[in-house]
């Protein structure tokens, strides 16, 4: 068994803020060292912008937790330092398979075109995640940049004073005070803070429970991602299966809503459902056991003045299409570049509202994903399991049936249309993938991919016309990023950005997401969608 979560990783020790008079105060504080509060500290650290990161814990979560890591969120991780790491230890899969009783109705792949330098997905748990960014994060501490875990830090007290918020954290050694210009709260589904405040949140929580098992086995399942509906082995009901490194493997069964939630934790009870499963002559070994519940839920508002949620903290979705973590990521990314334009006094702190909406808008996009791939996996009714079982036996020959299949549709990164950061399309003829408020696409160029080269500032990426020397807004630079494309040498740039037009420019965020296109350069047009994407506009 992989004892890597018992090791403290970031342990206690007493920090120059503990005692200090007058209280001191930090630029941003960050509530919880889960995949998120990580994240978001090593983001705003590698742009020069200090982050302190408390933790009730001094190690990373026990069990795998969440194990699919999306596409998107790879690339995310690429800026930050950590993506090949993740892929190198990490299960890279693209396939997956639904069955339907002990037939296979149908198979799909998750990423059938080329040109980009990530997988669709891999599985890797949750521990190792928090342990490369525990680990990236004291590597940045150690260099100088402006970075701090503190273990066993627990927050006991918030509260916004308008211009800062006031915490009083318990220790070891007993309390103190601390003072942040902003606070992060990535505390989890059972957030602390958000309870502190007197928030809650607003959703469903749906009538059935699903077992989770991580059992080390030798088996030859091939590395996909496999689910059925009504199998023998746990009839009337439906399955998971997914390969994890070093041996590992998740297995979700559904158990239905009248159950004993302890006692069908007990071995005895787990033991021979996956027998039933695997085989009465597999060996394997229990790792983890965990029961949930589906809750698709959110807060009202992830800003509060300057206590801004992110995670699990403002949003809860069922397990089933992975977006969890992956949208938790996806806050992070979208929150740290405002924060900072907003601390560098180059953007209005109002820029932090399109926070609140965007990912509000996202998070609404994964809980309707989520309550639908339920609904389709859990019948609330009779009439729902006849066109659901109907469905799935149309898939096995017919490809029309297939899109209606939902056995958890598997994150994707969110597109902002309609947010007031976005400035109108001035490309009618360009690919609706790459509309303004999408995420970039990635395209491998000569020597490399696209995503690398545009990292985490304001990009003028052109192609097929000349770009301006330099470009600055109210002290915002933008880079000029240059590319050439005839349609036949890189046709995947040429499908993903021009489309029908023979040129393009895009405006790009830091958080690579298109802020407006044209056919070609026009100062006055650029500088003004800049300054909508900053809230200045």
């Amino acid at each position: 068994m992989n004892k890597i979560f018992e090791t403290p990783l970031y342990p206690y020790t007493r920090s120059p803020d503990q005692g200090c008079t007058p209280v001191a105060r930090r630029r941003v504080v960050i509530v919880g060292a889960g995949p998120v509060g990580l994240a978001a500290a090593i983001d705003l650290a590698q742009q020069g912008i200090e982050a302190v990161v408390l933790d009730d814990n001094d190690k990373v979560s026990f069990g795998s937790r969440a194990i699919c890591f999306a596409k998107r969120q790879l690339e995310i991780l690429d800026r930050l330092g950590c993506g090949q790491q993740m892929v190198d230890k990490g299960v890279v899969w693209n396939l997956g398979k639904v069955f339907f009783g002990d037939r296979k109705v149908y198979e799909f792949n998750l990423l059938p075109e080329d040109g980009h330098q990530r997988p669709a997905f891999i599985n890797l748990q949750q521990y190792y995640f928090e342990t490369y960014l525990v680990q990236h994060a004291q590597q940045l501490q150690s260099q100088g940049a402006p970075i701090e875990l503190r273990g066993q830090n627990k927050v006991t007290r918030v509260e916004d004073r308008g211009d800062h918020v006031a915490l009083q954290i318990d220790t070891p050694e007993g309390p103190y005070d601390l003072q942040a210009d902003w606070l992060i709260a990535c505390d989890g589904a059972g957030s602390p803070i958000r309870a502190m405040m007197g928030l809650d949140f607003v959703g469903r929580v749906f009538e059935d429970n699903f077992l989770i098992a991580d059992v080390i086995m030798d088996a030859e399942f091939p590395t996909e991602r496999w689910f059925w509906f009504d199998p023998p082995f746990n009839k009337g009901q439906s399955a998971l299966l997914h390969k994890q490194p070093d041996g590992v493997w998740r297995i979700d069964l559904q158990l239905g809503w009248d159950i004993d939630k302890e006692q069908e934790k007990q071995p005895e009870k787990v033991i021979p459902r996956l027998k039933a499963m695997l085989g009465e002559d597999v060996n394997f070994q229990l790792e983890w056991v965990s029961i949930y519940t589906f809750q698709c839920r959110r807060m009202e508002k992830f800003r509060h003045n300057r206590v801004i949620f992110a995670g699990d903290s403002a949003h809860q979705v069922s397990p089933f299409g992975a977006r969890g973590a992956n949208s938790g990521l996806q806050d992070a990314d979208n929150l740290v570049w405002k924060l900072k334009l907003v601390i560098d006094g180059k953007a209005p702190p109002a820029l932090l509202d399109s926070y609140d909406t965007e990912r509000v808008y996202g998070a609404d996009e994964n809980i309707l994903n989520s309550s639908r791939s339920t609904d389709f996996i859990t019948p609330k009714s009779q009439q729902s399991r006849i066109f659901r079982d109907a469905v799935l036996d149309l898939s096995e020959h017919f490809a029309f049936a297939r899109p209606l299949v939902n056995s958890g549709r598997l994150s994707l990164p969110c597109t902002y249309d309609g947010s007031d950061l976005n400035s109108a399309d001035a490309l009618p003829d360009g690919p609706a993938r790459t509309r303004p408020g999408a995420p970039c696409p990635d395209v491998a160029l000569e020597g490399g991919y696209l995503l690398p080269q545009l990292g985490n500032e304001f990009v003028l990426l052109c192609i097929n016309t000349a770009p301006p020397q330099a470009l600055q807004v109210n002290g915002i630079a933008v880079r000029p990023l240059a590319l050439t494309c005839d349609g036949q040498t890189n046709t995947a740039l040429a499908q993903r950005y021009l489309g029908d037009a023979p040129a393009a420019v895009y405006l790009l965020r830091p958080d690579q997401h298109v802020a407006a296109r044209w056919p070609s350069y026009n100062e006055p047009e650029i500088r003004a969608a800049l300054l909508r994407a900053t809230a200045q506009g």
